[in-house]
């Protein structure tokens, strides 16, 4: 299964993730993508991505995410020992995100979150003190990005595989070139032994 987690105020109709569902469908793989449309509340965001992999039941994981997906992305990645690409992730949303207090309009579609301030906390709480087993990840940082710094993303995943992109930006417009070499190290991973769950049945832990 291809898990992919998208950003603050995006959805499953975001243009990588409609990418991404493009090439799976073209593989003939449509039923190993799962792209959930996130709720504002990061835990709810965690349980509904959890939940979706869990019905699913599939033999093998990877999860992709983009900004602040990528944040969560890390944190299923270290709890459950998914192999991640985070493309253009967010390091700090707690920090970040605290400029955005109140209704925000979403991007596709119409209508409007409202984030709290115990959204924040919940950014917090799901926190990885530190990445471990980097060849796990696969970071896609551009240097363009004009929303989030991709200095702080090559210090957040220091030993992962990296391409670091020049100019481009937070979008990653010509994330087409990208599709084939991101889907081929989620195919590359090893699936964790153990549960068909791959990993769902182990004890939460941040390692």
């Amino acid at each position: 299964m291809i898990l992919y987690l998208h950003g603050f105020r995006s959805s499953p109709e975001s243009f990588k993730a409609r990418l991404l569902a493009g090439r799976m469908a073209e593989r003939g793989r449509s039923d190993e993508w799962c792209c959930p449309a996130l709720p504002v509340s990061p835990l709810d965001a965690i349980a509904l991505a959890e939940k979706q992999v869990a019905a699913a039941r599939p033999e093998r994981v990877s999860v992709i995410g983009s900004s602040l997906g990528g944040y969560f992305a890390t944190h299923l990645a270290q709890k459950h020992g998914w192999p991640a690409v985070l493309l253009n992730p967010a390091v700090l949303p707690q920090r970040d995100l605290s400029a955005y207090l109140g209704e925000q309009p979403l991007w596709h579609g119409g209508g409007s979150i409202v984030v709290l301030p115990h959204h924040l906390d919940e950014l917090r709480s799901l926190e990885v003190a530190a990445v471990t087993h980097p060849e796990r990840y696969f970071l896609l940082a551009a240097q363009g990005d004009e929303v989030l710094d991709y200095r702080e993303m090559l210090a957040r995943y220091p030993g992962a595989s990296t391409r670091l992109l020049e100019g481009s930006d937070h979008t990653i417009s010509e994330f087409e070139q990208y599709v084939d070499e991101v889907l081929a190290f989620c195919d590359a991973a090893h699936p964790v032994s153990g549960s068909r769950l791959a990993g769902l049945t182990k004890p939460s832990r941040h390692d």
